[in-house]
């Protein structure tokens, strides 16, 4: 007993390390207080904006369930892996979360447009940090689901209050917002088990960080 509380111990310091090299890293990279996003809460994103806007998300929906795939199958047998493929089960459902984000583009006409440069590098981002190894790959991932929730939140709302989006096509954001702190926190404890480098978490992160952010900048540019 008292083995397994020192190890238990251990966890929780390596996953204390990893959560305040996280804030650290995304203490400029909040993007909730991006532009974009501030005007979708506000009410004041533009006619075609979210069309255009869920176009290209598609494209991170469709790639997020094989990233969680190629990662879980590169991670050793153990806890890590297993929290991997729990975030993955979520993601494929059924319903699958691609299916639900289907509903939520349909309902604003969102066409199979070309993916854009700026969704582009953030897909080639995400790949990038998965080709550096697992612990740079769960680093990415954190970057975007520790934000996940009150993201999703504000988006329902902001939808709903807004936009006059009903609240069958609001499913997709909804859930994500019941869900994302599970898949923030089975990321990070996964992360804090192998036990990184506290650089390759502050550049696994900022990468996957920064390219979120040329995304919603590219989304500003359309309307300036």
């Amino acid at each position: 007993m008292f083995t397994l509380n020192i190890a238990r111990c251990y966890v929780l310091v390596m996953t204390t390390s990893v959560q305040d090299v996280l804030l650290e890293t995304l203490q400029s990279r909040q993007l909730l207080s991006h532009p974009f996003y501030k005007r979708w809460e506000a009410g004041e994103l533009h006619e075609g904006e979210l069309k255009l806007y869920a176009e290209q998300y598609r494209y991170f929906e469709r790639m997020l369930p094989e990233f969680l795939s190629k990662l879980a199958k590169i991670l050793p047998n153990g806890r890590a892996k297993d929290l991997v493929q729990e975030n993955l089960a979520d993601e494929v459902g059924p319903p699958s979360h691609i299916e639900l984000f289907q509903r939520f583009a349909m309902a604003l006409g969102a066409d199979d447009a070309a993916i854009s440069p700026a969704m582009s590098a953030l897909i080639g981002t995400y790949d990038d940090v998965l080709s550096r190894g697992v612990e740079w790959g769960l680093a990415g991932l954190l970057a975007y689901e520790s934000q996940g929730a009150p993201i999703a939140v504000s988006k329902a709302e902001g939808l709903r209050r807004h936009y006059g989006v009903s609240e069958e096509d609001v499913t997709f954001w909804q859930l994500h917002g019941e869900l994302e702190d599970n898949h923030a926190n089975w990321t990070l404890d996964a992360l804090a088990e192998l036990d990184p480098e506290r650089e390759t978490v502050r550049e696994g992160v900022g990468l996957v960080a920064d390219a979120w952010w040329s995304f919603l900048d590219e989304r500003e540019a359309l309307v300036s």
